[in-house]
């Protein structure tokens, strides 16, 4: 896993994935169930899905509600329903997103996925740690690290190929 810095040219998402499959290929089996959070992280969560032939439906979760600055924040404009087809009860899971910061995203994640069941285990796999966590959380499979200043965000996009990319923007 390489770290790359702002002033340096933004990884190739195609790679990530290689890597992030490379990682997770001994440690996930067909039975895992993976879960990807609105928006990047479905994403990616499907590109794994497929690419480590997971047999269980692919859950997805918004955590809008979730989240510990909802009141301040406020809904976000693409509020999308989460969906678990699967029982969460004993199951081995993995949360999957884009990009891991200040963990706040992923603390509202498990919280709503313990409200559907209390799995077995569960493990976060994501694309880019730019580090910057404000919670005791890390991620057991991670494409990259990237150091990047507070006044910037790192955002995954998907073009109309299906076609991954990280764009750079300046934080609201």
């Amino acid at each position: 896993m390489a770290t790359t810095h702002p002033t340096e040219q933004l990884p190739d998402v195609e790679k990530l994935v290689a890597e992030l499959v490379a990682q997770m290929r001994p440690q996930v089996t067909p039975q895992s169930c993976f879960i990807g959070i609105h928006t990047g992280g479905v994403w990616l969560a499907e590109r794994l899905h497929a690419e480590l032939g997971i047999e269980a439906s692919l859950g997805t979760i918004d955590v809008s509600f979730y989240r510990d600055d909802f009141g301040s924040r406020g809904l976000h404009k693409d509020l999308h329903r989460s969906n678990l087809p699967f029982e969460v009860e004993g199951r081995n899971i993995v949360v999957v997103d884009d990009v891991l910061y200040t963990g706040r995203t992923i603390r509202a994640a498990l919280n709503e996925l313990f409200d559907y069941g209390r799995p077995a285990r569960v493990d976060l796999a994501v694309l880019v740690d730019r580090g910057g966590r404000e919670l005791p959380i890390t991620a057991n499979f991670v494409a990259t690290k990237l150091s990047l200043a507070p006044a910037q965000n790192l955002q995954l996009e998907r073009a109309d190929d299906g076609k991954l990319s990280l764009r750079l923007a300046e934080a609201k």
